[in-house]
């Protein structure tokens, strides 16, 4: 059954909700204001060299800080004349009040970028980010300067640079003191007298980390920095990593006349994890605390202060990841040891995910935190003797947290309260009164002002370029800030396709979520073939209701050149309870590859649809699924893309692995009988395998055991390497490159 716009509100318990909805202003704004009204007299083609080329590139509003005076915000900008700017607006307007520093004014060479600020808690000084080098997928060194807002004179380099960059920096509470991260050790710059303290000694590449979290810790707990000051800045909180038990991965890197090797430290499933410790250094002592904390914390993945500048809270959670505990230091032990005492803890059968949205109060004694005790993920007061309030309550989720506003009582937070594919803006007092701040079907998210007076809201759907709107507590719009106007105008010139949803009944009776692009002037009497572009993995959705970029863009290209392409969210992706998505647990790739094979039968099944002529695509866990699907589904998809895929998660990191396999000595069965390696001998129809062989995520090595599994059992198929690409495959004129080839491929065998 179609169902092109579902909009259903879940039943929420005996709380009282207040709903600010229009249907009827949504579906103007929709199939209206935001509609591509085609020129019909100059129709354009799609092609990969305008997609990534940058002709249809968003427009955005980028680098938003709010003021402490909650009245004003700030915004980064490029000047041609002056380069980078920090540009400083009101909220109440929407107008500009000033630059408050440019690259040109900041800077006695003139360079012309800074690709990041920090205010200080004044708002006197503003860290500059210039010279940015990857360190991994997320983290980089720097160059940090600071620039003195009331005196107006050059940036200073933050330290000495000919002693290494920088990562981290982050300002003191108290703006008198910045702590960064230097070859792997701990230092804190004076901004007063310009003096420098090294709080640790022992950093070492590919052994000891200091202030910075590992590899793993980064790619899977999503989050590299380690330092943290307390709210009177009286002490410093860092990790402190001993890698040194962890085995190295060797990457060859072809760059050169001789290939180099890149060596860094990755544990794989059932591997030797690293030693994190956390410690607490003193300013006025210079004396580094550690922490104690039990010995069944294998994981220490976050740390935060409370209110209390004595009082740090840590995260621990077991190697299964099913046991989460919070501790808080008290007291000192001998050997400069300090204390802690549990104040929350939380089990599961399956796993539990770690995230941020974490609000101590002032009480002393209690805390915000959000859990899927329920079954869904909701907002709850906890206090540190363990009773909990339930704040949000129904079968949805949320999923971002965006603050608690005291004065008002208010917190705010976003939800899939309207369906999973949607994302909707919402507030609840701790009465579990919920009002939702948005009217329009799509996906919302903001930008608060510190006071949560304002807020800079984002929107998009499916068919509808974002719009960045300056909005008020009561929800009215002020200024529009970016609609992408132009966007929509350069659209209007082609044969735009509407994405539309649906869904369909799996072969278990489960409904699951679709959405599909028609060819332009698509006449159901013909019949087209199928490109199903997937993920399916935990934490991922691909049928919402926002704008898809570059990606939506191919896909138009696709359409334009007759192909019908859609998707399906399996089971064991997000936003439908932990149920739904815990399904997959101990078998990642069982169900989904099911799901994925009865989504092409239906495909197959429709009248308009060759059901010779399905094939798949899929990047990462969406590359996993395409083999899978490819192997165990050859009678119904006749050909795939595979990109950078895992091929059996032996070979993959140990926190992400673990969180939903287990180890593999543990969970035989589960990794080898879902492996697409063991699979290999079931291939019918053409496969593209590519990876990049500088890929430090989902590494080269799995590519190259499908290859052997595919050559031993005598099969044909394509194989692209790209060298040195990481697991983004992207720079210089890679991903053309590889659209092209993608587009050659489909062309040939889809």
């Amino acid at each position: 059954m179609l169902n092109l716009l579902s909009w259903t509100l879940s039943k929420v318990t005996s709380f009282n909700m207040t709903r600010n909805f229009s249907l009827l202003s949504a579906t103007f704004l929709i199939f209206g204001l935001f509609s591509f009204i085609p020129n019909n007299f100059a129709q354009s083609s799609f092609s990969n060299e305008k997609i990534w080329g940058g002709e249809f590139r968003s427009e955005g509003v980028w680098g938003i800080r709010s003021m402490a005076n909650g009245s004003e915000y700030t915004i980064s900008d490029y000047s041609e004349t002056e380069g980078a700017t920090i540009d400083q607006y009101s909220y109440k307007t929407g107008k500009k009040v000033k630059t408050i520093v440019t690259a040109s004014q900041a800077f006695e060479d003139a360079r012309e970028y800074f690709s990041d600020y920090t205010f200080s808690s004044d708002e006197r000084y503003i860290l500059l980010t210039t010279n940015t080098e990857n360190l991994y997928r997320h983290s980089y060194y720097a160059d940090f300067y600071v620039f003195d807002t009331k005196t107006g004179d050059l940036a200073k380099p933050l330290t000495d640079f000919t002693k290494g960059k920088q990562r981290l920096a982050t300002f003191s509470p108290l703006a008198d003191k910045v702590a960064f991260v230097r070859n792997n050790n701990v230092f804190i710059a004076n901004l007063l007298d310009g003096t420098e303290t090294q709080v640790t000694d022992d950093g070492l590449a590919n052994n000891i980390i200091n202030g910075a979290t590992d590899w793993v810790y980064e790619e899977e707990f999503g989050d590299d920095n380690g330092l943290k000051w307390s709210p009177d800045g009286s002490q410093l909180a860092y990790y402190r990593f001993d890698e040194s038990a962890v085995k190295e991965y060797h990457m060859p890197m072809y760059g050169g006349l001789y290939p180099e090797l890149y060596t860094y430290k990755y544990p794989k499933a059932g591997e030797v994890n690293s030693d994190v410790q956390v410690f607490i250094h003193n300013i006025k002592t210079g004396v580094n605390h550690g922490v104690a904390v039990p010995k069944s914390a294998h994981y220490i993945p976050r740390f935060f202060w409370t209110k209390n500048s004595d009082q740090l809270c840590i995260l621990t959670m077991n190697r299964h990841q099913n046991d989460l505990r919070f501790l808080v230091t008290e007291g000192v032990f001998p050997a400069n040891r300090i204390g802690t005492r549990e104040i929350f803890k939380e089990t599961s059968y399956t796993y539990i995910d770690i995230h941020d949205n974490l609000i101590f109060l002032e009480d002393g004694h209690s805390f915000l935190w959000t859990s899927e005790r329920d079954g869904y993920n909701h907002i709850y007061e906890f206090d540190y003797d363990g009773s909990a309030t339930q704040l949000t309550q129904g079968e949805w989720d949320v999923v971002d947290f965006f603050g608690y506003d005291k004065k008002k009582d208010k917190i705010y937070f976003s939800s899939s309260m309207f369906g999973p594919t949607q994302q909707h803006l919402h507030s609840t007092d701790r009465n579990g009164n919920i009002s939702t701040l948005d009217d329009t079907p799509g996906h919302h998210s903001a930008d608060f002002s510190s006071n949560f007076e304002y807020r800079i809201h984002n929107y998009s759907n499916a068919n509808t370029p974002p719009v960045y709107s300056l909005r008020n507590r009561k929800g009215s719009t002020l200024r529009v800030l970016k609609d992408n106007s132009s966007l929509r105008n350069t659209l209007s010139n082609y044969n735009y396709s509407d994405k539309t949803f649906f869904t369909f009944e799996n072969s278990s009776g489960v409904e699951l979520n679709c959405w599909q692009i028609l060819p332009p002037n698509f006449d159901s009497s013909q019949s087209y073939p199928v490109y199903v572009a997937i993920y399916g993995g935990p934490g991922v959705n691909t049928v919402t209701d926002s704008w898809g970029g570059a990606n939506l863009m191919f896909y138009q290209y696709l359409a334009q050149e007759g192909y019908i392409v859609a998707s399906v969210d399996p089971r064991g992706t997000p936003l439908r309870g932990r149920k739904f998505e815990h399904s997959t647990y101990k078998e990642l790739g069982k169900l989904e590859t099911s799901d994925f094979i009865d989504f092409a039968k239906y495909m197959g099944n429709l009248e308009y649809v060759n059901a010779e002529r399905i094939g798949i695509q899929g990047w990462s866990y969406g590359g996993f699924m395409t083999l899978l699907c490819m192997t165990k589904g050859a009678d119904v998809y006749n050909a795939g893309i595979s990109i950078a895929p895992v091929t059996n998660w032996k070979y993959y990191d140990s926190i992400y692995t673990e969180r939903f396999m287990e180890t593999p000595q543990e969970n035989e069965s589960g990794y080898e009988d879902n492996s697409p390696v063991n699979h290999a001998d079931k291939l019918e129809g053409a496969l593209l395998l590519v990876h990049g062989s500088g890929d430090d995520n989902v590494h080269f090595q799995n590519s190259m055991e499908m290859v052997n599994a595919l050559v031993d059992a005598n099969k044909s198929f394509d194989f692209f390497v790209y060298p040195d690409r990481n697991h983004g495959i992207y720079g210089g004129n890679t991903r053309l490159h590889l659209f092209n080839m993608m587009m050659d491929f489909v062309k040939e065998n889809f």
